[in-house]
C-alpha cells in the first residue's frame, strides 16, 4: 500500500455523500467549471482565492476540484491556515451523484 496516497489528508468520493452536519464542501474549480455542473451544497471558492477563505474552524472541510490535483493544493493551504481540510480523491471525475448547473 502506498502510504503517501492513503493518509488523513484526503477522503474517497463516497465520503461526500455521508456528509456530516459540520462538514463543508468547497469546490475550488473556476466559476465557469462550477457553473457547468457541481454538487448542490458545494460552495465555489476558486483555488486562486482559497488563501483568503474563512469559515468556522470547528467545521471539517472537504475540498473538491475536477480530478483531485487542485483540491490537494487547496486543502494544504487551508490546513496551514488552521482548518481541518481534506481533499476529495478523484474529484468530480469520480462523482456519480446529481449535479446542479449554474451558481
Amino acid at each position: 500500500m502506498n502510504l503517501l496516497f492513503w493518509n488523513n489528508n484526503s477522503v474517497k468520493i463516497d465520503e461526500v455523500t455521508k456528509r456530516k452536519e459540520k462538514t463543508e464542501l468547497i469546490d475550488v474549480r473556476t466559476p465557469n467549471e462550477f457553473r457547468s455542473g457541481h454538487i448542490g451544497y458545494a460552495k465555489n471558492v476558486p483555488l486562486n482565492k482559497i488563501a483568503r477563505f474563512t469559515t468556522n474552524k470547528e467545521h471539517e472541510i472537504y475540498v473538491i476540484c475536477q480530478s483531485g490535483m487542485r483540491s490537494k493544493q487547496a486543502a494544504k493551504i487551508l490546513r496551514s491556515n488552521g482548518y481541518d481540510a481534506k481533499s476529495v480523491r478523484g474529484g468530480m471525475n469520480r462523482w456519480n451523484g446529481p449535479v446542479r448547473k449554474g451558481k
